[in-house]
């Protein structure tokens, strides 16, 4: 039986409340996954990963997986930059020796070949990403390898979605010509702001014309979907500069834009402790420049997917929420929510059944490992019922702004009003302020809410519900 239509749906609609904003706006996960990386343990280690990857077809907890004919989706982690951007918390190397990232592809090729020899079902993909560091830093033969090795053990699917990250400060039209005749279909472009003070700033100083360079260059050699990602927070940002920096890049007419929060968090990421606090704008100043992002994407045409991603309206991802199909994974927004995705390099994480596993975060371990002939798990998690219950909650939040309880019923065979009736209960506050409606047959997210997604979201978490503890976070706006 099918979930009854929602009443409410309209994904696009969003309302920038600044005093609701900020009377909501706590530290919170993104959600990339539910439990969050933070709750794996290292009890789910390298066996725990092969046996998963030997019974794809088994149901297991949450339901028939069929993963025999479904296709999957691959990351690759490639951590080597050239230099280093003071704002990044990413796990990332910086060097200029590529004898490195040599080693490294060679370490990647034996890991691609155990898990491809450990793995039941498809070998079919239908998305693959190479995230960083900085993927381009490989030179053009390391690409061809790498794609090699990956198409020796995989058969990469036609029409399926190749995407790598890109930094135009170290790409030309003749490296966006290697990208498309690998077969990379997608590409994700690096801004974070056009104004000169605070590149130098953060030690990323990349021109317009670099930018739109590539961009031109991708759209030359047939890449289907552009996305830039631009970052508000950063230090000497004002409304003004970064009104100045939309309009350079709505003018690129990206077919995805990214608007991320500068989370200062120096104590955990060394390299940000060359950002001077004095020199961040205010908590106020970032509610504006928010503010005026959000107005001039959503006048532009862009539709707001959530939290942090517009979209054109044709975009891939924009169809998939209208359709019900947009998906929250690893590599944040997807169409893709089937795959099993598996996961390739020091700190990837993969997703394989009712489980998640991360690698090990160091290239030493990685090493060692691999020589040692076995995977290079640090920690996971294999999710309960109650796991896969909730998650599958939060998705429907993060991805549509809205929940059938009829259909969680009939999928998990609960009552929803007994089984979370004290998350009921702390939804309340946010429904007399108006972020969410609650009746009989729905929870829907209106627009006042949608910036708040991942607080809607958080009450539904039950690892903070029992530790409280959201240090470790970074804040939701």
């Amino acid at each position: 039986m099918a979930p009854p239509l929602s009443p409410t749906s309209n994904a696009s609609n969003v309302v920038f409340d600044p005093e609701i904003i900020q009377r909501f706006d706590i530290s919170g996960p993104r959600y990339t996954s539910y439990p969050t990386a933070d709750r794996f343990v290292e009890a789910f280690d390298a066996d725990a990963l092969k046996a998963w990857l030997g019974k794809r077809e088994i149901g297991g907890v949450g339901g028939p997986m069929s993963a025999a004919g479904r296709a999957l989706s691959l990351y690759f982690h490639l951590p080597f930059c050239n230099t280093i951007c003071y704002y990044c918390a990413c796990n990332k190397i910086i060097t200029k020796d590529h004898g490195r990232s040599a080693k490294y592809i060679k370490y990647l090729g034996k890991e691609l070949a155990l898990q491809a020899e450990y793995l039941d079902g498809s070998r079919d993909v239908a998305q693959l990403h190479w995230g960083g560091g900085t993927p381009t830093f490989l030179s053009h033969d390391e690409m061809r390898q790498l794609m090699g090795l990956t198409r020796k053990y995989f058969k990469l699917l036609d029409g399926g979605e190749f995407s790598i990250e890109v930094d135009p400060r170290k790409v030309d039209a003749e490296t966006v010509a290697v990208l498309g005749e690998l077969g990379f279909n997608r590409m994700s472009i690096g801004v974070q702001d056009f104004d000169e003070r605070v590149q130098v700033a953060v030690n990323r100083v990349q021109s317009e014309e670099e930018t739109a360079n590539v961009v031109s260059a991708a759209r030359a050699n047939g890449f289907q979907s552009i996305s830039m990602d631009l970052i508000y927070g950063l230090p000497h940002q004002t409304v003004m500069g970064f009104n100045r920096t939309l309009e350079r890049v709505l003018a690129m007419s990206p077919d995805r834009l990214s608007i991320y929060n500068y989370a200062h968090l120096p104590h955990h990421f060394k390299p940000q402790r060359r950002i001077l606090e004095a020199d961040l704008p205010s908590a106020d100043a970032k509610l504006q420049i928010l503010q005026l992002a959000i107005k001039k994407l959503t006048e532009a045409g862009y539709v707001f997917i959530g939290m942090d991603h517009f979209a054109k309206p044709d975009d891939e991802l924009a169809v998939a929420q209208r359709q019900g199909r947009l998906h929250r994974n690893f590599q944040g927004y997807s169409t893709h929510a089937d795959c099993d995705m598996l996961s390739f390099g020091i700190s990837s994480i993969a997703k394989v059944g009712p489980t998640y596993s991360q690698n090990v975060r160091t290239l030493d371990e990685y090493y060692d490992r691999l020589d040692a002939g076995q995977l290079p798990v640090l920690r996971g998690l294999e999710l309960s019922a109650d796991d896969i219950l909730r998650r599958s909650i939060i998705q429907a939040l993060m991805c549509h702004f809205e929940l059938s309880l009829e259909s969680i019923e009939i999928a998990h065979l609960i009552d929803f009003r007994k089984y979370f009736a004290a998350e009921l209960d702390d939804l309340k506050e946010m429904e007399e302020a108006g972020l969410v409606k609650v009746d009989d047959k729905w929870i829907t997210v209106l627009p006042p809410g949608r910036m708040l997604v991942r607080v809607i979201a958080m009450v539904f978490d039950r690892y903070l519900r029992a530790d409280r503890q959201r240090t470790r976070y970074s804040k939701v706006i």
